[in-house]
């Protein structure tokens, strides 16, 4: 659903889009969709100072898959919560001149061209609700860096050390 910003200007636009599995590309072969994403809300033309804003708010649910970064098993999360989004212009980006942001204005997106597609922003979303290192478990064991066995679903038996080389040059020193 393309939320134009001509359209967008003349009245609001409600949307209640089912994204099925497939329909986003996270750039991220690990991170999989596993069922409907549901995105609903309003997306409205706000104009503060005539910088022409779109605003999007609603409400985002579904559930994806993505793996735990120590053992690497595919963990199921529930993602959703509330949109309040802003996105202004590209054009409103100084292009040649440097300029202080501010932290809300770190909070804006940015749209080129006549409007933004409604996909990416709920791609996007999804993307930024998923923490940044996922555990399937907080003790989990991981994976042996000899053999690669999962530990948390047997013993390897594996049994390595790894010196640490800067502590090389003391080895043969005796008190």
């Amino acid at each position: 659903m393309f939320l134009d910003a001509q359209e967008l200007a003349k009245r609001k636009i409600r949307f209640e889009r089912l994204f099925h599995p497939g329909s986003f590309n996270f750039m991220d072969k690990d991170v999989r969709q596993l069922g409907d994403v549901r995105a609903e809300g309003v997306a409205e033309m706000v104009d503060p100072a005539g910088v022409r804003e779109i605003r999007i708010r609603g409400e985002l649910r579904g559930r994806v898959e993505t793996p735990c970064a120590r053992c690497l098993e595919a963990i199921p999360m529930d993602v959703s919560g509330p949109l309040d989004l802003f996105y202004r212009p590209m054009a409103q980006i100084a292009k040649e001149e440097a300029v202080a942001i501010t932290a809300a204005d770190a909070e804006i997106g940015f749209y080129e061209g006549n409007g933004l597609e409604l996909a990416d922003v709920v791609r996007e979303q999804i993307l930024m609700a998923l923490p940044m290192q996922t555990l399937c478990r907080q003790d989990c064991r991981g994976l042996c860096p000899a053999c690669g066995k999962n530990r948390n679903q047997e013993a390897c038996g594996c049994h390595q050390e790894f010196p640490d080389p800067r502590w090389e040059a003391l080895r043969g020193w005796k008190q």
